[in-house]
């Protein structure tokens, strides 16, 4: 039977050189006030030290002193296994210095290898991860030279070549819900994701270990069977936080559950409130007319009836770009971090979705996106090179993580990067049927070879996908000799605003195409 504990009781329960593992994904479903109980405990009394955390969705929100901050300080933690390492503030500053072991798994291979560690199975095959820095050809997903341990190897199964990811063995599990009943069942009425809750729980008990939930409330009924998440036999010891939030930013918002749905018409101001609270909570995004000329390029690929996937950043801004160009194409949008249709939200709250169609386990959108339902997908890119190759998770020496990047761009029929061809002081003169480049900006994407290959262009020609690269003055696409220019913006000369601009001579098609001027209108320079 699980007892139930105050906070501190609940953080007096670790022990230095755990294996903790949290089901989160940035600030939605991670157990703040636990976590802070556990940092103030140490601050006291130096304990618990040396811990290792693994975790899916990344524990924080680029905020010093919010979320897994409070239990990062140093000689708390040492070393992370995840997906997302850069909202971590602490652990990624450490595994960037080399002060703590850091492991960078996809996302979808994260939630699979929880629930396989769940059933107590030796580990997953997967052919997510090859050909990029996750194999271990190509350093297995280690993210300095303290990480030494081996956790993935490449085999070959039936003339194929897969890679396996080994058991991971949590000691406790630091889990989220709203009610706990009598029984000490864990519903989740009111969180926006259900994550890999009863995995994480599962496997931490399969191990030897506990399992700590923290929840808004008790009821004194038993629980409805179907709406439990949690079973009470896997719990021992539940914490009773009434003012809990349902993320950062929002107290509880009924449409992220399903409790209500909001008019559809309503979405897109829904959203852009949830974005201004972000940036008033400190994480402020800049969006410039150059990204708004990249969303409404990328809005034209949208397919009738596509099964689609949206990252963060530009791809955010493609639903009012395909409004805006009168796109008629009907879509089902999908979150990585299990949600299937609606309206997917923004900022701190990403993640979560407007009247969702179905929420479910994080491992079963993975099942979807790697058994090949993915129709396309709309993501960003830090880097590019002259085979088509993408880094998106290391930035010189910060490390950032791949998140759900490459489960989503090795399985989707259709992958399009979105970017602007250089960052850092770009500017350029729109006018209404192209754009005149001012100057060029501090960092450019394209690069002769990426620092890291978080998107392998051998991968994407071998299963046959078709890949774009959208900016703002040019579009390319992936050939087997490399990348192709396309399409050109009217007023952008090939020659000095593209290839004398690239570290390398992209190819150019001999069938060159004008940007459709409609992408310019109505947008002034920012």
């Amino acid at each position: 039977m699980a007892r139930i504990v105050s906070l501190e009781e609940a953080a007096a329960v670790i022990r230095s050189g755990e294996t903790l593992i949290f089901n989160a994904f940035g600030s939605l479903g991670f157990p703040e006030p636990l976590a802070f109980a556990i940092g103030e405990r140490f601050r006291k009394t130096g304990e618990p030290r040396n811990m290792r955390v693994i975790h899916n969705g990344g524990l924080g929100v680029w905020q010093e002193g919010r979320m897994v901050e409070h239990m990062s300080q140093k000689g708390m933690i040492q070393g992370t296994l995840g997906s997302h390492i850069t909202p971590m503030l602490n652990i990624c500053r450490q595994i960037s210095d080399n002060e703590i072991e850091g492991y960078n798994f996809p996302m979808g291979v994260m939630s699979h290898l929880i629930r396989a560690s769940a059933g107590g199975k030796p580990g997953i095959l997967s052919r997510i991860g090859l050909h990029t820095f996750i194999d271990p050809r190509h350093g297995g997903g280690a993210m300095n030279a303290r990480s030494k341990q081996k956790l993935v190897e490449l085999m070959e199964l039936d003339g194929e070549e897969y890679l396996f990811y080994k058991r991971i063995r949590p000691s406790l599990a630091l889990l989220r819900g709203t009610t706990a009943d009598p029984s000490g069942n864990i519903s989740m009425e009111k969180e926006p994701l259900y994550g890999d809750a009863y995995s994480c729980a599962l496997a931490s008990r399969l191990n030897g270990g506990k399992v700590v939930v923290q929840v808004e409330r008790l009821s004194g009924v038993p629980t409805d069977a179907r709406e439990v998440k949690i079973p009470g036999i896997l719990v021992d010891y539940i914490v009773v936080v009434p003012d809990q939030w349902q993320t950062m930013i929002s107290r509880y918002n009924p449409a992220y559950t399903g409790a209500l749905r909001v008019p559809w018409e309503d979405c897109d101001a829904l959203v852009d409130q949830v974005k201004e609270l972000s940036v008033q909570a400190g994480r402020k995004r800049e969006r410039s007319a150059l990204h708004e000329i990249i969303a409404r390029r990328a809005s034209l690929e949208l397919i009738d009836g596509a099964l689609v996937n949206l990252g963060i950043g530009i791809p955010e801004m493609i639903p009012q770009a395909a409004a805006e160009m009168k796109v008629g194409a009907k879509v089902t949008l999908t979150v990585e971090a299990g949600v299937i249709g609606g309206v997917p939200s923004a900022g701190l709250d990403f993640g979560a979705s407007f009247n969702a169609d179905m929420l479910m386990d994080m491992a079963l959108i993975f099942d979807l996106y790697d058994g090949g339902m993915l129709d396309m997908t709309f993501v960003g890119a830090m880097q590019v090179d002259a085979v088509g190759n993408v880094n998106v998770s290391l930035a010189g020496d910060r490390v950032i993580g791949v998140g759900g990047f490459v489960n989503i761009t090795q399985t989707a029929r259709y992958v399009t990067y979105c970017f602007p061809f250089s960052a850092g002081g770009l500017s350029v003169s729109i006018h209404n049927d192209g754009l005149t480049v001012l100057k060029e900006g501090r960092y450019p994407k394209f690069c002769a070879q990426v620092d890291q290959i978080s998107a392998s262009a051998r991968f994407a020609l071998e299963q046959g996908q078709k890949v774009l690269y959208i900016t703002e003055r040019c579009v390319f696409d992936l050939t087997a000799e490399g990348i192709r220019v396309i399409e050109i913006a009217k007023g952008v000369d090939l020659e000095k605003d593209v290839i004398e601009k690239m570290p390398f001579c992209p190819l150019v098609s001999p069938d060159l195409k004008l940007m459709d001027a409609a992408l310019f209108q109505e947008i002034s320079a920012k």
